[in-house]
């Protein structure tokens, strides 16, 4: 850090939207404060990396980051969830393997990781608060925003061992999540998304207590809450989304307010499994043994309706006949998006314990033939959706959109979905410009992508 100069601070977020906003709250508190960002490790007197430490691939990614910083930079604070995991021999995993960071620490730690860069990189002067924009430092483009309602989880699933990092399940006070919510729309924002670790759960932990909003209660519970974002978001012609919704039967409520337009009808679903005994082994919240129900009575409820899920192949003890029950699952419940893991041990989680381990080969056989047959699924479902007009959401527009550009439907969330491609409009007075919403006809479709006219 040069004399007179900001201190500059590196910054490198790992990991799922969750992260990001632990990621957003300490870059709007670095720039309170008057600290500026490097967009290189070189340029930067001090680097912070939040981690992911959930399965094997994201430790090994989120350690061979730290060590590039530490390797470019030499000044590095860790924070998220790697830094909450112990190493097989005992102290915290992050400093064995890299003693020389300069601090660590769990998720959802603003305090803390500020803390240490004040220890290390002591700021020039005292806040100005005005240097902030009211919706706070964003990572995703300005036209959506992901909103954080709670942190941690009150599941102990086998396969899991976010609860051990994140805690148990937190909700945000619904008065401040909704003022978030409201400065996010007055910034611009068309695109909220709601997550969590458990966003059905919202308010289990306070009793769904009742708070206030604009002088009004409004309980802390998912249906109020989605309800009052709904209200929020329609004066701005803005988009609500749901993630991580559990299939709880209280859901089931949720479905008319997406019918009457007040939230998106798409819901991001963490099924993992459909057979009931796998269910059990994996000790997963809600009733296997009906969500295919839920989900047919879902979508007689709003025929439009999305959606996308998380399924593990492989899991310990799974036999043939369960794997062919998954399946069937996802050709019955016609899940329009779908992921899948093939199973891998993760450290400290209870599933490495389980009988029935399967060989490797057959976890990513399994895996290879969910896949082939989700797809299916959702190539049918995108090919029944040429010749409709859609809403789609400007994500890029090179030239105002001369040649075309890019965007999604109310079907796709960034970065996990699909795309539609937009062709050059055919009138010369019509243009796109990135954050706004244009028509766009269905003309065809490529993989898991659609292909759309601008009208």
């Amino acid at each position: 850090m040069k004399g007179g100069q900001a201190p500059k601070v590196g910054f490198v977020s790992l990991g799922c939207p969750k992260a990001l906003t632990d990621s957003e709250l300490i870059l709007t508190q670095l720039s309170a404060e008057g600290y500026q960002t490097s967009k290189t490790f070189e340029g930067a007197d001090l680097v912070i990396v939040n981690t992911c430490g959930f399965i094997d691939d994201a430790v090994r990614e989120s350690l061979d980051t730290i060590g590039e910083a530490l390797a470019a930079n030499g000044k590095v604070i860790v924070t998220g969830c790697l830094g909450a995991r112990q190493a097989d021999g005992g102290g915290n995993l992050v400093a064995n393997v890299h003693p020389s960071v300069l601090a660590v620490t769990g998720p959802h730690a603003t305090q803390e990781v500020m803390d240490a860069v004040h220890r290390h990189l002591p700021k020039l002067h005292d806040p100005f608060l005005d240097l902030v924009p009211p919706q706070g430092i964003k990572l995703t483009p300005k036209h959506y925003a992901y909103l954080k309602i709670s942190e941690g989880c009150n599941h102990r699933c086998t396969f899991c061992i976010i609860p051990s990092m994140r805690g148990d399940l937190v909700s945000r006070p619904v008065g401040d999540v909704l003022s978030e919510a409201a400065r996010l729309f007055e910034s611009g924002v068309k695109e909220l998304l709601v997550v969590s670790q458990d966003t059905s759960a919202y308010g289990v932990d306070v009793q769904y207590r009742t708070g206030f909003w604009n002088g009004k209660p409004v309980k802390t519970r998912m249906f109020d809450l989605v309800r009052e974002l709904g209200q929020l978001a329609k004066p701005h012609g803005a988009w609500v989304r749901l993630h991580y919704v559990y299939p709880y039967p209280h859901v089931d409520d949720i479905i008319p307010l997406m019918a009457d337009g007040l939230c998106l009808p798409y819901l991001d679903v963490p099924l993992q499994h459909s057979h009931p005994d796998v269910l059990k082994r994996m000790k997963r919240p809600a009733s296997g043994e009906k969500n295919l129900e839920r989900i047919q009575r879902w979508r007689e409820m709003c025929p439009d309706l999305v959606i996308r899920s998380t399924f593990i192949a492989g899991f310990p003890g799974e036999t043939e006949a369960e794997f062919e029950h998954l399946l069937d699952f996802v050709k019955q419940a016609g899940i329009d998006r779908a992921g899948c893991f093939a199973y891998s041990d993760v450290q400290g989680a209870a599933a490495n314990q389980l009988p029935g381990m399967l060989p490797v080969a057959v976890r990513e056989e399994r895996r290879a033939r969910f896949m082939q047959v989700a797809e299916a699924v959702s190539t049918a479902k995108l090919r029944s959706r040429v010749g409709a007009t859609m809403q789609v959401l400007v994500d890029s527009a090179p030239a105002m959109g001369r040649k075309g550009g890019v965007g999604r439907s109310f079907a796709d969330a960034p970065e996990i979905d699909g795309l539609v491609k937009l062709l050059p409009p055919q009138k010369i007075s019509k243009t796109l410009k990135v954050g706004e919403f244009t028509r766009a006809k269905i003309v065809g479709t490529e993989g898991h992508d659609l292909v759309a006219q601008p009208v």
